[in-house]
């Protein structure tokens, strides 16, 4: 049975154009929500047509990659690639302030320089006092009940977001996974991704193959 769900409410709705420093454009309702469980300040952008199953992808906050274009790791081509294959699709980015897969932006960057150190993103996280990934998909799932959203396609290498998502009782009717963005600045980290969070990713080579993944599997 899945836990009581407390309703959130939309607040504010308004068209925003995008575009991208690529130069794609496309146009995105973008909702604003009351009443979610954390207090914080998530969006829902709404892209291309409406559409009974929408394709959805959760995307995590990253200051450093989806404004600055950060080269540590693969968030900005991923929010990137989600707004051109949602326009596409039809759906919703749901954009949560979940910076540093939750531990919060300056804990992100003390956790960087311990991975200068020899640690890698998960074992930072841990000497830091957190656990390897703090991110609760509860305002996920309120800002999809307010939009009438119950039975998704969702756009995501993650296996952890499918579940939560999955005990919060979302219908998660089909996982698509995102392209695999990697870069010689990345490698490491998206190897570790792929080896301790499960993700959906292949084999990354992280040194003398920059770029390089074997895709063993969709995620």
């Amino acid at each position: 049975m899945a836990p009581h769900l407390a309703d959130a409410a939309i607040r504010t709705q308004v068209r925003i154009p995008l575009r991208f420093p690529d130069g794609y454009a496309t146009t995105a309702l973008v909702t604003s929500f009351r009443g979610l469980v954390d207090g914080r300040e998530h969006l829902a952008f709404a892209l291309g047509t409406s559409t009974a199953v929408p394709l959805v992808r959760p995307h995590s906050e990253c200051l450093t990659g989806d404004v600055f274009g950060s080269q540590r790791c693969d968030c900005g081509p991923q929010l990137r690639e989600a707004a051109e294959r949602i326009t596409v699709a039809g759906g919703y980015l749901l954009y949560l302030r979940q910076e540093g897969r939750g531990i919060g932006l300056y804990d992100k960057l003390d956790a960087y320089a311990l991975q200068d150190t020899g640690l890698d993103t998960y074992e930072a996280n841990l000497a830091l006092g957190h656990a390897p990934d703090e991110r609760d998909y509860t305002v996920a799932a309120q800002m999809l009940r307010a939009l009438g959203v119950s039975s998704l396609a969702l756009l995501s290498n993650n296996p952890d977001k499918a579940a939560q998502l999955e005990r919060l009782g979302v219908t998660v009717a089909a996982r698509i996974s995102t392209g695999v963005h990697a870069s010689e600045a990345n490698a490491g980290y998206l190897a570790t991704k792929a080896r301790n969070g499960h993700h959906g990713l292949g084999t990354i080579h992280p040194s003398g193959a920059a770029g390089r993944v074997d895709r063993a599997e969709a995620g």
